[in-house]
């Protein structure tokens, strides 16, 4: 029989990983009405943004600390995970939460995006207390990442390593419902994601990229584009799942030692783990961005996914050693050539 809503999608999940997101998934629908509530009080202004920031990380702590089958677990405000006392050591999974994403100033005045974005790492050592060390792990290790995005309607978007699908919540009820099923990434696409306000500090294969989609049908790539940029991380991505393009949060060479904004295993790790298994790509113009071993918990990188074959061609560009690429060894000049005056 189909599935049709998360309940019965997860009776044919592992029981316990199950369980996790049985509990992520009631803190989502729990934020999508604090969220809804608050948009009616968006007067207060940053109060109100503040305010739901809270309540969205008390949902989150509760879900996740009363639930036995998570060891520890880690929110993007918290500089050390919290260890749960009771199942510390008998958890079999630890988990990462941004509990609220775009919550940025006037985001409800202007009705903007928000959404809830979370990875779920397999506990390596049961039977001993988790500690910090223990989350430092790989996106590759993820058993399970998603996020939800509040707005006209609430979704929450989710894969267990089986493919992607997407849940929306049932006006009024806590019920999830499968309204779409092996969620796929087109393999290119003409939506471009990215703040062109940082233009100018931007290494050269970013600049050439953009710069080709900007030229539309006369330039190389023969077609035109659409530039969109939300400021909101999960409505951009939720706009590459459904028309393709890709998604850029690039280095820029201002801070040359800062290797980018997004947070590698908060944000960055679990949509890519979500692209990936779409079908599309996720890399951080050198490397896959699952297969970065964080080596802190708040560690940032710069971040290009979406469709396969357009994020196939921005790694190509940063390859080539012509485009005078500013890696941090190099501050701002690249191996191959001195920058022109």
């Amino acid at each position: 029989m189909n599935p049709s809503d998360l309940e019965h999608w997860l009776a044919a999940r592992p029981p316990a990983l199950a369980e996790v997101i049985r509990q992520l998934a009631a803190a989502c629908a729990e934020i999508s009405r604090a969220a809804a509530r608050s948009g009616l009080d968006h007067a207060a202004g940053d109060g109100v943004v503040q305010g739901l920031a809270q309540r969205a990380e008390q949902c989150v702590a509760h879900a996740l600390g009363d639930c036995k089958q998570v060891a520890g677990f880690v929110t993007d405000d918290q500089r050390e995970p919290v260890i749960s006392p009771e199942h510390g050591s008998g958890g079999a999974y630890l988990v990462l939460a941004n509990p609220l994403e775009g919550e940025g100033a006037g985001a409800l005045a202007g009705d903007g995006p928000l959404g809830t974005l979370f990875s779920v790492l397999p506990h390596l050592f049961r039977g001993t207390p988790a500690s910090p060390a223990a989350f430092m792990q790989p996106g590759r290790r993820q058993v399970a990442a998603g996020y939800a995005i509040y707005g006209p309607r609430t979704v929450l978007v989710l894969s267990t390593r089986e493919g992607v699908q997407m849940f929306t919540l049932e006006p009024g009820s806590d019920r999830w419902l499968l309204t779409q099923d092996a969620l796929a990434v087109p393999a290119t696409g003409t939506a471009v994601a990215v703040d062109p306000a940082n233009q100018r500090f931007w290494e050269k294969p970013v600049q050439r990229y953009v710069a080709e989609c900007v030229a539309g049908q006369s330039g190389p790539r023969g077609r035109d584009f659409t530039m969109r940029w939300s400021e909101s991380l999960v409505a951009d991505v939720h706009g590459i799942f459904a028309r393709g393009g890709v998604l850029l949060d690039p280095r820029d060479n201002r801070e040359p030692y800062r290797p980018g904004r997004l947070r590698l295993m908060f944000e960055a790790a679990p949509l890519a783990l979500l692209m990936e298994q779409a079908g599309g790509a996720a890399a951080n113009g050198s490397a896959a961005l699952l297969d970065l071993v964080p080596d802190a918990l708040q560690q940032r990188v710069c971040v290009i996914l979406g469709s396969r074959e357009e994020v196939e061609r921005i790694v190509c560009y940063h390859a080539d050693p012509s485009q005078n690429v500013s890696w941090q060894l190099f501050k701002t000049r690249s191996l191959f050539i001195q920058p022109q005056a």
